[in-house]
This record gives C-alpha cells, structure tokens and sequence, in this order.
C-alpha cells in the first residue's frame, strides 16, 4: 500500500514557509561551486551538457554530417566576427571534404566527431557502436587529428553503456544545453531569439552547418552580437571544459 504525507498550514503559516524555503535554497545556490552539468551522471559516467554557470562563457557548437555549401557562409560569419566555435563532424563527411577540415583547422576551430556515420546509435548493437567510433578515430587520423577528445552521438542519442564506451575509447560525450533546431529551418527570428533568449554563462549551444540548415548563417549575424551585448564570449568545449576544471580545484 502507498502512504502519502500531506501537510496543512493555513494561509499565514504556508506563506512563511514558501518564503523560507526559497531564501534556504538562494542561499545554497550562492555558495555553490562552480560545477560541470551533466546527463546520466555517476562516478564513473558522464556527459557534458553545460559548463560553469558562474563565469560569463559559452561555446557555439557546429554538426555537419552532408553538404558542402553552407558550411562556408557559416565559417565566414565566424572569421568576421573573430569567434572560434567546436565543430562535431561525421568521419564519412570528413573523409569527403578534407579541403573543409583543413579550412576549420585553418581558422582555429576545435573539431569533435559524430562517430563515423551518421546513425543513432541507440539504433545499434554496442558492438557495432564500437566498430563505428574507432573507424571515426582512423579516418580523423589520417587526416591529420591525432588526438580525437570529444564525440557527440549521432542525433545526440545516448546512454549509460555508450557513454562508458567513449570513455574507454578516451572520448568525452558532448551534449548540449541550447537547441533551436535550425536544422528544421523556422526562420531566421526564431533561431535568433530562440538562442539570445535562452543562453547563458556556460551554455553549450548546438547549430548545423549542414546543407539542410539554410538559416544559421544569417541566424548568427544577430545572435553573436547580442550575446556579447551582454558580456557573454565565445570557448571552445575545450576551453569551457578547463574553466570548469580549474574552479573545481579552487574548491576543493
């Protein structure tokens, strides 16, 4: 039998408990240190989804699995603006278009991988899971990236299991926290306030830079200036990761 505790107060009492509980919990929050949010977290599994929410730092994050032609309006956005963003790219696109890679490389972007074709892997064996992300590795490797840090599952389907894999493969799950699904193309406004709206200090966001996404580019024009409006500069994953890191070991 289940067993529901119901407490009564009367209006007066129900107000100062509702006021106490909120100053409690401020004050928890204040003295927090700054920390790395995660999914499906536990000691030995984890993904990054957000950064430190205490300094004023966010990373622009770029998928690209198809297409040729976006790719480069986008990249041009982000010389003007002098803003280095992380790129997840799916080995089989890389392998396609290195001229691509060697443009992003060029500008100083970072670069993580989408596994080597682009399907969920929810939709596959951990085996064959697997046998994915370590031909990813070979074909980043012969493109010059030797040392592969982060993997975004294809679709960002995870879990647990997929999650341990990478790290036994020595790959960091990225997710993100900021998703105006550009790819599905619902105008230029509502990507633009979509992200301007909703990102903060620490906020991963996720934009495409595959051919189907046709209003990113122009998105960008308005969302980088606003978001620097209020102070807000654009890392790297791994520059926001050693943010985190750091204030970790300040605190500890």
């Amino acid at each position: 039998m289940q067993h529901f505790y119901v407490w009564n107060f009367n209006k007066g009492k129900k107000i100062f408990f509702i006021v106490s509980l909120a100053l409690i919990t401020a004050l928890i929050l204040s003295f927090e240190p700054a920390r790395l949010f995660s999914t499906f977290s536990t000691d030995q599994t984890t993904a990054l989804t957000k950064g430190n929410v205490n300094e004023n730092k966010l990373s622009l994050t770029f998928n690209i699995s198809w297409g040729e032609e976006k790719v480069y309006d986008i990249l041009q956005v982000l010389k003007d603006q002098k803003i280095r963003a992380t790129f997840f790219v799916s080995g089989e696109w890389a392998e396609r278009h290195p001229q691509i890679m060697e443009e992003i490389t060029k500008q100083q972007h970072e670069v993580g991988m989408l596994g080597y074709r682009y399907k969920s892997y929810l939709d596959q064996d951990i085996d064959q899971v697997k046998k994915d992300i370590l031909h990813a590795k070979e074909v980043f490797k012969k493109l010059g990236f030797k040392e592969m840090k982060y993997i975004r599952p294809p679709s960002g389907h995870f879990d647990k299991e997929i999650i341990a894999l990478a790290e036994q493969l020595e790959l960091e799950v990225i997710h993100w926290s900021v998703n105006p699904n550009d790819w599905k193309n619902p105008g230029v406004n509502e990507i633009s306030s979509m992200v301007v709206e909703n990102a903060s200090g620490g906020d991963i966001i996720l934009l495409h830079a595959s051919d189907s996404a046709k209003q990113t580019a122009e998105s960008l024009q308005t969302i980088l200036p606003n978001l620097q409006k209020r102070k807000l500069s654009f890392v790297t994953i791994s520059e926001l990761l050693t943010e985190v890191i750091a204030n970790e070991k300040l605190v500890e």
